[in-house]
């Protein structure tokens, strides 16, 4: 790591997210490298591996961040509501997937290989963020569902959080795939993020009930 100021670290890393998070915007997580990426910032290729080993911590840190402004966008909802009724719990979880696209897509790529190809103490920044946002949805589901047990808030967490990993690929739908389904008579039902969260978030609810 070059020496230098903490914020000035900072700053430099958060200028390598930001360009991998523009990439990602028109181009597969396959096809970008780091050179690409170099030639969205200030510095050079070889400066980025001062502060990220590989592609896979890039693109890590850019899920962390994802997974920190959802959890705030939940605190929002948390803290700024008296009570909410369980439909109005599975509504504000849909909006906050709704708003989160980008974390959506991360999500829907292979975990194992980004966490397989990066340092150890990257791994343990990202869980970090990840668990925040389990804690979160536990406080939204504790403050507004008082009647709701332990054990069912579990089962609700770890039904859930698997289900928004395959959000992003059943809601953007290429062409091709579209095409490819129809030929192949699969009656495939386009929902949008909204409206396939809010339906298994209140399944899942009406289920404590």
């Amino acid at each position: 790591m070059p020496k230098g100021s903490v914020e000035l670290t900072n700053a430099r890393k958060e200028e390598i997210i930001a360009a991998a998070e523009l990439l990602y915007q028109t181009k597969g997580f396959k096809d970008i490298t780091i050179q690409d990426i170099a030639k969205e910032t200030s510095f050079t290729r070889t400066s980025i591996y001062n502060y990220f080993e590989t592609k896979e911590e890039i693109f890590m840190a850019l899920l962390q961040k994802e997974y920190e402004r959802w959890v705030e966008e939940l605190d929002t909802a948390i803290y700024g509501h008296g009570s909410m009724e369980r439909e109005e719990i599975a509504k504000t979880l849909a909006v906050s997937l709704e708003n989160r696209e980008l974390l959506l897509k991360l999500m829907s790529m292979n975990h194992y290989d980004m966490e397989g190809n990066s340092r150890l103490e990257r791994v343990v920044e990202f869980k970090v963020a990840y668990g925040a946002s389990i804690k979160a949805v536990d406080r939204l589901l504790q403050k507004f569902c008082t009647d709701m047990p332990d054990r069912e808030r579990q089962d609700f967490i770890y039904s859930f959080f698997p289900f928004v990993y395959g959000i992003y690929p059943y809601t953007r739908v290429t062409e091709k795939q579209r095409e490819a389904m129809e030929k192949a008579d699969v009656g495939f039902v386009y929902l949008s993020i909204y409206q396939m969260t809010y339906t298994c978030a209140k399944k899942l609810l009406e289920k404590s009930k």
